[in-house]
């Protein structure tokens, strides 16, 4: 049994000190590395930088001593003995689904070879979310930022049918909102939010203004996009707006892909196109919030590995991508496929779906401990994982999508990472030495 890396240095600076250097926080698609954690007495604390998202990421990981590592249908097991139950399950499933999907770079790629030794439909936890920029730019490409360069150049911002600061309370600070910008930012970006909540509060210094749409977020952006196209036209209260981004030296339109309804791929064209009218003349782009839980580190080596994204079915001789119909809830209520593997390391309340299918498990103690409690555990074998970021080295993709960043452990808690796990169960689907 393979287990996560010995006690790293940053873990090693903060218990010998009290706090280490800056941490990286892997709990959403932001990869905010500009935190600090004390980590004393066996609980870890956020001491610096404001993140309820972050701090709530590490208690949801806290669990009695007491709670098993690993059982087999309720049975606490080794971790070993649980392994080789869940590799011989594995093998007599002729269609398994691979769910969840909360796992870093070296656990996606250790993932996709299992997809394709046992010929798994793969699809994540926020695969609906996923796939309405997926699907757009398949269809029609997009044009695309990062938080630097709306940092460094943006002068408007439009939060399109979202809040940003309900699920990404950093957002603003990470693009220099009520804080100093950079010299050539000019002064600081105003804020707009259109067919979306405002939130509550702002950081001091955010000039923010709200336009009320119809409620139909997609015939709304189509009325923007008329008012761009065709300048002094009437088109209600949608045509100050278009000037205003007219006028812009740097538009960012920023969505928020779990927020969008089930038609949110058209959206997100709508969004698309808008930025492309704007680019005729002036600079704009989007800005997705999203990717978080593993999402686009999972998406992106699937990617890079086969040349698909997720929602694909992997073999070692075949790959047939459905956004549709590979959907993991459609899959399991048509009674499609006929076993679960779920991965979660980020989130232990992120547990599987209820189903009378045969499970396969991998998550943090945590989640174990919630599921006994459930009393979920027939034809269940649970394996504990370590969370990258956490307990555990690895890497992940942050939502301007090519920036990957590294993650160090907090602490070594001997737990084996996701791809260890996998790594031993694809060799045994395998029928070979792992």
């Amino acid at each position: 049994m393979t287990s996560s890396s010995s006690l790293t240095p940053l873990a090693a600076a903060s218990s010998a000190a009290g706090a280490g250097p800056n941490w990286t926080c892997p709990f959403c698609g932001l990869l905010c590395d500009d935190l600090t954690v004390h980590a004393a007495g066996g609980k870890l604390r956020l001491v610096s930088g404001d993140c309820t998202g972050a701090q709530a990421g590490l208690d949801a990981l806290e669990v009695p001593d007491a709670a098993a590592r690993a059982f087999i249908d309720g049975l606490p097991a080794s971790a070993d003995e649980a392994i080789a139950v869940a590799g011989q399950r594995l093998r007599l499933w002729r269609q398994p689904l691979f769910g969840g999907l909360g796992t870093d770079v070296a656990g996606a790629r250790a993932l996709y070879r299992l997809a394709a030794s046992s010929q798994a439909i793969c699809d994540h936890a926020d695969g609906r979310s996923l796939m309405h920029g997926v699907r757009a730019q398949q269809d029609k490409g997009l044009f695309y930022t990062t938080l630097a360069e709306v940092r460094s150049r943006a002068d408007l911002i439009v939060c399109v049918g979202t809040s940003v600061v309900d699920h990404y309370p950093c957002f603003f600070r990470r693009v220099g909102l009520g804080s100093d910008r950079p010299a050539d930012a000019g002064e600081s970006a105003e804020v707009v939010f259109v067919d979306g909540p405002v939130p509550d509060a702002l950081p001091a210094g955010i000039a923010a203004r709200h336009v009320a749409g119809s409620g139909d977020l997609f015939a709304d952006l189509q009325q923007l996009s008329a008012a761009l196209a065709a300048p002094g036209h009437d088109t209600g209260p949608w045509r100050d707006l278009a000037d205003q981004l007219r006028a812009a030296r740097y538009a960012v339109l920023v969505w928020e892909a779990a927020t969008l309804p089930d038609h949110g791929a058209l959206i997100v064209e709508a969004i698309n196109r808008i930025v492309g009218l704007l680019n005729r003349s002036t600079r704009a782009a989007m800005f997705s919030l999203g990717g978080g839980d593993g999402a686009y580190a999972v998406n992106q080596a699937f990617t890079w590995l086969s040349g698909l994204p997720l929602r694909t079915r992997v073999s070692g001789s075949a790959l047939e991508h459905d956004p549709l119909r590979f959907d993991a809830r459609r899959l399991l209520d048509r009674g499609a496929v006929d076993g679960l593997l779920w991965l979660s390391s980020f989130r232990p309340d992120r547990l599987p779906p209820e189903t009378a299918l045969p499970r396969i498990v991998l998550g943090p103690v945590a989640m174990g401990a919630r599921l006994a409690a459930q009393g979920a555990v027939a034809d269940t074998v649970f394996i504990a994982v370590a969370t990258p970021g956490v307990n555990a080295a690895g890497h992940l993709f942050r939502s301007d999508g090519g920036i990957v960043l590294p993650l160090q452990a907090l602490r070594d808690d001997g737990l084996p990472s996701a791809a260890d796990v996998l790594t031993q169960l694809d060799a045994l689907v395998r029928g070979v030495p792992a």
